[in-house]
């Protein structure tokens, strides 16, 4: 059986299973808890990414940029989705689930080193696939205090029975 019940600050969650999976669309979800990205995890991105702009890691050229100080990579914002999901939404009874890919992704606001980044999300589409279900999730990246969002995306899972 499917849950959505409101949940503590007004926190929704979408839990269910495998076999009621094709029943939540519509459904929306969130937000998480407020996580913060630090500079220390920033600096490590930019060490594995190859991604070292000064924007990122120099905090004396990110002070003179239009941020006022070093900001977290886009996608080190977008690649922290997993443990914010883990807390609102969920499909149990899989075998497997994976990362299918995104449809869209927009960063139209900076995440200040440091700042809190929440997520919350809507089930925009729900497609049956060999084995199981694709769900196409819009999701919503919150840096607090903003109201402008961080990270607007269209992730794309599938749920394998």
């Amino acid at each position: 059986m499917s849950d959505s019940s409101v949940m503590p600050a007004e926190q929704a969650h979408v839990f269910t299973t495998i076999d009621e999976v094709g029943d939540i669309v519509g459904r929306e979800f969130g937000p998480s808890t407020f996580r913060a990205i630090p500079q220390e995890d920033i600096d490590l991105y930019a060490q594995l990414s190859g991604d070292d702009n000064p924007i990122h890691v120099d905090a004396e050229a990110a002070a003179k940029s239009q941020y006022g100080g070093r900001i977290a990579h886009g996608m080190l914002t977008l690649s922290m989705v997993v443990p914010h999901l883990r807390e609102i939404y969920k499909v149990s009874g899989t075998t497997t689930g994976i990362v299918y890919g995104f449809n869209k992704i927009r960063f139209p606001n900076a995440v200040p080193s440091g700042a809190n980044i929440r997520v919350r999300g809507t089930v925009v589409q729900i497609d049956e696939v060999p084995g199981g279900w694709q769900v196409t999730l819009a999701l919503i990246f919150e840096v607090e205090g903003e109201t402008k969002p961080a990270v607007a995306a269209e992730l794309v899972l599938r749920h394998y029975r």
